[in-house]
């Protein structure tokens, strides 16, 4: 159904973004060109680096990151109370998040309960509240499973079919791209299965995929098609001119770019390469 929402997980490149229509200028413009390395008004810096040293105690992983971010995360979760507070005055919602939360995390696999009590214990914030602002419970087992085929798998057909066969909570988009020619998908799953498994296919002259918000065989809404802008842009580009250079004239370009892309992510695998800035869309850019 068009507007039907799912979580994106990117692990080749990818920018959440959405558009007005296409052809609708000020709001669209023409494929972009020599935008990188990244400068100028789209430009807002890049994301700080912080190493998470999975060889500590799970309760300790995270206390360099969230000593630093504590002060944020209070302000974000003051928010969140007070935009609760304002529907349901009383404070009970805020209240059974503090108390009855926490009941949950005897669900969770492995140290994802020792981490999360870490994390809460650091910043001073409860941890029932902690597991509310990172997406609740189902965000939060996409996220488990992206995270152990990160950490465990040690080739991209073994990550495809686990993240083809294990059995979600929420319905998810995963986009892969392995370290070989011709691996490379989009994976389309509901809650006990997949859906479609849309792969690189050099025969079909498909040497890149597209992933936004809608599954690959159902039209984009008007109001919301970026995936028509990606794909004339990257079909300007030769599959040899591929590089972090053309992929980010691909991504600032609008409607690819608007005022909802918060980051743009780089990935080689074959080199080891990531890279992330922050970004902007100023006036005349669509605002959602």
């Amino acid at each position: 159904m068009p507007g039907q929402s799912r979580f994106i997980f990117v692990f080749l490149a990818a920018a959440v973004t959405c558009a007005l229509a296409q052809h609708a200028p000020p709001w669209t413009e023409d494929c972009r060109k020599s935008t990188y390395p990244p400068s100028g008004p789209t430009y807002r810096g890049p994301v700080p680096w912080y190493t998470i040293n999975l060889d500590l105690p799970p309760y300790k992983r995270w206390h360099e990151l969230m000593t630093d971010k504590a002060s944020a995360m209070k302000i974000i979760v003051n928010s969140l109370k007070n935009v609760v507070n304002a529907f349901v005055p009383s404070g009970k919602i805020i209240q059974m998040v503090d108390q009855k939360l926490p009941g949950l995390l005897g669900n969770f696999p492995g140290p994802f309960e020792e981490e999360m009590k870490g994390i809460a214990d650091v910043t001073g914030i409860p941890l029932g509240v902690i597991e509310w602002i990172l997406g609740k419970k189902d965000a939060m087992w996409i996220g488990f499973i992206t995270r152990s085929v990160l950490e465990n798998t040690t080739s991209y057909e073994e990550a495809k079919n686990i993240l083809t066969k294990t059995k979600l909570l929420a319905p998810a988009y995963f986009i892969l791209g392995g370290n070989q020619s011709g691996e490379g998908c989009v994976i389309t799953r509901e809650r006990k299965d997949s859906l479609d498994v849309y792969e690189l296919d050099s025969k079909q002259g498909r040497w890149y995929v597209v992933q936004t918000n809608y599954d690959r065989w159902k039209s984009p809404f008007f109001l919301d098609d970026r995936r028509t802008p990606a794909k004339m842009c990257l079909n300007r580009t030769a599959q040899e001119n591929l590089s972090f250079a053309t992929l980010y004239d691909v991504l600032s370009t609008k409607p690819v770019l608007n005022k909802l892309t918060v980051f743009t992510t780089l990935i080689d695998v074959t080199k080891g390469q990531y890279e992330t800035y922050l970004r902007d869309c100023p006036d005349p850019c669509i605002g959602w």
